[in-house]
């Protein structure tokens, strides 16, 4: 929007011109969202305590050095959501597709992830599973009609490793993009457990695909990376570098001792947009792979869950998810948050490899 306004400009005066380019425009993308929270959070953090004083309810089964959270405000999501949809639309150019349908998940599963914070700080219990889980298939629903309507590929899954691969799923494609989308909203919400412990992966994600987008819809760089042009993905390269900036900025607040956590609405709409944003680029695989740290997080919650079936209430970890796990077996929250921080960054590293392996 302002990025095309301020481009036309460019017969009048050549520093205009930098408004044509993706890599500058995701660099004010990034410091926009950022000085965003940076401003506005402290404000928004008091409007919480006066108007929710209750909080973060915390559960009675957890680690005891949770106890000490409990009354923090939960709905910083929300102006992540708010930064990462204003600087998208800012600097967006020509209005793409691409980012629209990812603005549309936002706020629809930011939606979903409100009413469940909400419900929390007003009477201390969220929304039922039940509740959640449908709410969550009927968004699903309408990114993946929202998606088939723009003319975007929904049969044909990316096989990697290989170039001009895919095999033809037809209609069974809807429960892929179900499992995934799903799948990811999930795995991000059962990560955001300790001070500041989502933040910093999902930033390492969102940068991954950032360069993946910048790489496919180059012509020059996907012809030499043997990767499959796409025309206009380039711009996801905004909304990217966008949620990073609001996501280093709810960090500087975030870090233990968090002055706010990220909740719901933060958590299970960043997750469903990673998802969304694999499958517009048809790099699904991808975001299994960056994602790792998602993934043994989720595993970990299977595992006990089936364990403790199986066994009849036995228990196969201390505690679940995984970075709970840790905590009761003493180690400190900062030192479990950096280690996480390192796996998933590695994670990303070899997703990152993926585009040169084929």
């Amino acid at each position: 929007m302002l990025s095309d306004l301020l481009y036309t400009l460019k017969e009048s005066e050549f520093v205009f011109n930098l408004f044509g380019y993706i890599s500058f425009r995701s660099g004010l993308s990034l410091v926009s969202s950022f000085f965003l929270v940076i401003i506005l959070m402290p404000y928004w953090i008091r409007f919480q305590q006066r108007v929710f004083p209750l909080g973060q309810p915390i559960r009675n089964d957890g680690p005891d050095t949770h106890y000490s959270k409990k009354g923090t405000p939960t709905l910083g999501g929300v102006l992540i959501l708010f930064s990462i949809i204003l600087s998208s639309v800012l600097w967006t150019s020509n209005y793409s597709i691409y980012n629209y349908i990812l603005i549309l998940t936002l706020i629809l599963f930011g939606l979903i992830g409100f009413i469940d914070d909400f419900q929390k700080v007003k009477i201390g219990k969220g929304i039922s599973s039940k509740f959640k889980f449908l709410s969550q298939v009927f968004a699903t629903i309408i990114i993946y009609f929202t998606i088939k309507y723009n003319g975007f590929d929904l049969n044909q899954f990316s096989v990697p490793f290989l170039k001009n691969v895919s095999i033809d799923l037809g209609y069974l494609y809807i429960f892929l993009i179900l499992f995934i989308v799903i799948g990811s909203t999930n795995a991000t919400n059962l990560t955001d457990g300790l001070d500041g412990l989502v933040s910093m992966p999902l930033i390492f994600v969102f940068l991954t695909f950032a360069i993946f987008a910048y790489v496919l819809g180059n012509i020059n760089f996907s012809d030499y990376l043997l990767v499959n042009y796409m025309k206009g993905s380039g711009e996801i390269v905004i909304f990217c570098t966008s949620a990073i900036g609001a996501l280093l900025g709810f960090l500087w607040f975030n870090s233990s001792p968090a002055s706010i956590f990220m909740g719901d609405t933060g958590s299970q709409s960043l997750g469903a947009s990673l998802a969304v944003t694999s499958i517009l680029l048809k790099q699904e695989i991808v975001l299994a792979v960056a994602g790792g740290l998602f993934v043994i997080e989720t595993i970990s919650v299977m595992l006990q869950v089936s364990f403790f079936k199986i066994s009849k209430g036995k228990r196969l970890f201390l505690m679940a998810p995984l970075h709970h796990h840790y905590e009761k077996k003493g180690l400190s929250e900062q030192k479990i948050v950096i280690r996480f921080w390192i796996l998933s960054f590695l994670f990303c590293l070899l997703a990152l490899s993926l585009l040169k392996i084929r």
